[in-house]
């Protein structure tokens, strides 16, 4: 079974650090069930590839076991198909940059670098769409191979192996537990007892991907052999991980309570948002919206109070969020036509998803910020490529006006669980790059709470009231509001 990866970074032969394997070398290694062998089929300041061939001894196998053996242990293909055998020689011999360790370049292991990986033979009895949902949903583009079970007689189908190339921009860490993970996925015969100590290696590669991943239940159900009590375990476990996915920043997003005078509340940063949001989804003229990211429902509820929206679709990573979403929507007291124009549904943003096309608008609030920048192109595909809606709605927090908040130290992020923060610049960056790309106009805009003493009343709309609060406050003008937002429409 063989492994190759690659890489253009330059000078591309830093991969040799983050491998600790000298490319001038070849190297061999002892495994309880065969030979690794590391070599560089190429090794140039431009490009690099190492490799990992596994030598699987099958008579190694067999000897010590019963006398009885059956004839499967002989005519197998675990000397040839990529299977947990492979997993485990990457533990083995990549471990260091398995768990991010680099001595002699240790700014290497977060450098998000241009990386190929290619595996030969991988079973997939499933097809190419399981690959494609455990793959892409994690920031790889996908070229899958597949091969007839003989050339000769094509009508007897195909083989259930496969030759797939993974290409990302991510650090090599994530790769490679990526691998570590998903290939004994794949890996129906796994060679290995399955015990608890597999439910803390599975946890321990799978984290900061692992809770969000739309596939996470099938990948704990075969990476752990249908056993019930660990899988139990597992998903048990992962729990407080995907209630940190449905949370938003704590400090902004609490509801403010009703003054003790019966005076209006203020409003907090987080109902700016959302009635500024409405207030354009209600502007473009939809009649059908996508709350991606819908956490608890809050959105979700003021469309429901607005009938112009007739078709609306709230969808989230998490179940809890979802549970609470119909909590706070009163789900089963709804009418039966008011349940006709709503639907919450358990999903991804970085997978496509058919049940997201057709819709006029979508808005995306305070969530691009959890996810992981690699994956942000899959993101913006599953958006404006396939769902396509014409307008789309994106808020997320600006990073420059942080300064601002006396709780959080100097380089600290708002909340634990965002994976990054933007400034002005770098979202206008993004958001042009994307329009431009897509087919969509955008207008980029900021967002800041009123003035303490303020509320929103009738005579002032919400974006009267925003820009009054800006020219009314210093820290707007010298570090931004606190929230930016993009208004993206489509071309034509």
């Amino acid at each position: 079974m063989l492994l190759t990866i690659t890489t253009t970074y330059q000078p591309a032969t830093d991969l040799g650090y983050l491998l600790h394997k000298n490319p001038a070398r070849v190297q061999l290694f002892s495994l309880p069930f065969g030979q690794a062998h590391i070599f560089y089929p190429e090794a140039s300041q431009e490009r690099c590839t190492a490799a990992l061939l596994v030598d699987v001894d099958t008579i190694r196998l067999v000897r010590g076991r019963d006398k009885a053996v059956a004839l499967k242990h002989y005519v197998n293909d675990r000397a040839y198909a990529t299977s947990s055998f492979l997993s485990v020689a990457i533990a083995s011999v990549f471990g260091s940059a398995l768990n991010g360790h680099c001595t002699q370049r240790p700014e290497l292991v977060t450098q998000q670098l241009p990386l190929q990986a290619r595996l030969i033979a991988l079973p997939c009895a499933l097809g190419e769409g399981l690959l494609r949902r455990l793959f892409e949903p994690l920031g790889y583009a996908l070229e899958v191979q597949s091969y007839p079970l003989d050339e000769q007689h094509v009508e007897w189908g195909m083989s259930p192996y496969y030759t797939l190339t993974l290409s990302a921009t991510c650090c090599l860490s994530e790769l490679l537990s990526h691998l570590y993970v998903l290939i004994p996925v794949l890996d129906n015969d796994k060679h290995y007892w399955i015990g608890a100590d597999e439910v803390d290696k599975l946890l321990r590669h799978g984290k900061g991907w692992l809770e969000t991943h739309p596939e996470r239940r099938q990948i704990v159900w075969r990476y752990l052999r249908r056993r019930h009590d660990l899988i139990r375990d597992a998903l048990t476990r992962l729990v407080p991980e995907e209630e940190k996915e449905a949370q938003s920043d704590v400090e902004e997003e609490k509801e403010d309570g009703t003054a003790e005078d019966g005076q209006v509340k203020t409003m907090s940063l987080h109902d700016v948002r959302l009635q500024t949001v409405l207030a354009m989804l209600q502007s473009c003229g939809a009649h059908s919206v996508l709350d991606l990211g819908c956490g608890e429902g809050k959105l979700l509820k003021l469309l429901l109070q607005d009938k112009t929206f007739e078709r609306i679709l709230g969808l989230d990573i998490s179940y809890q969020a979802l549970e609470k979403a119909r909590r706070r929507l009163h789900f089963g007291k709804l009418s039966m036509q008011q349940k006709k124009r709503l639907a919450l549904v358990h999903g991804a943003l970085t997978y496509r998803d058919k049940r997201l096309e057709g819709f006029d608008a979508a808005a995306v609030v305070e969530v691009i910020e959890h996810l992981d920048q690699a994956r942000l192109a899959a993101f913006e595909r599953v958006l404006f490529e396939f769902a396509h809606p014409a307008t789309v709605i994106i808020t997320t927090p600006n990073a420059e006006y942080n300064t601002n908040i006396a709780t959080l130290a100097p380089g600290q992020l708002r909340h634990k669980d965002h994976r990054f923060e933007w400034t002005r610049q770098e979202f206008e960056r993004w958001a042009t790059r994307v329009a431009e790309r897509y087919g969509y106009n955008v207008q980029i805009s900021l967002l800041a709470r009123p003035a303490a003493q303020g509320a929103w009343t009738s005579s002032a709309s919400p974006a009267e009231s925003i820009e009054t609060a800006e020219e009314q406050s210093p820290e707007v003008v010298s570090s931004g509001a606190p929230t930016q937002m993009g208004v993206f429409t489509r071309k034509g």
